[in-house]
């Protein structure tokens, strides 16, 4: 890469071995640490779909292969509606990838970019304050 061409976050963070990681180690912290214990239950068994899934995700969402994007025929925001999630389990959700992030990716100032935009989009898919899960 040349230093004309800004860096993308795919770029920065490492690229997909990072984000695989990272990715590995949120889905290990929800399966095994109790506090994340309500999020595990929303789950499959099988975690390893939906390790390759987040992966390819954030790999496209960060500026790398869209293959992601490419595959899927909705937005993320779309393929999480009516799976019931709570304002709780969007925080486990944070909670889980935070620590994930912080354990995996040594650039603290990206990882606080990061997750105030996942924590964001967390959010939206959970019912506002007052409201009970569709």
């Amino acid at each position: 890469m040349s230093q004309d061409t800004p860096q993308t976050p795919f770029d920065r963070i490492g690229g997909e071995p990072a984000i695989r990681r990272m990715v590995d180690r949120f889905y290990d912290l929800m399966d095994a640490d109790p506090a994340f214990a309500d999020l595990r239950a929303m789950h499959a068994e099988d975690l390893f779909p939906m390790r390759v899934s987040l992966t390819g995700f954030l790999t496209a969402w960060m500026g790398g292969p869209r293959t992601w994007f490419d595959r899927e025929n909705s937005c993320i925001m779309s393929l999480h509606r009516g799976l019931g999630i709570s304002r709780e389990t969007a925080a486990q959700w944070v909670q889980a990838m935070g620590q994930a992030a912080r354990e995996t990716v040594n650039d603290p100032p990206f990882v606080d970019a990061m997750m105030q935009a996942l924590a964001h989009m967390s959010a939206g898919m959970a019912p506002p304050p007052n409201q009970d899960a569709a």
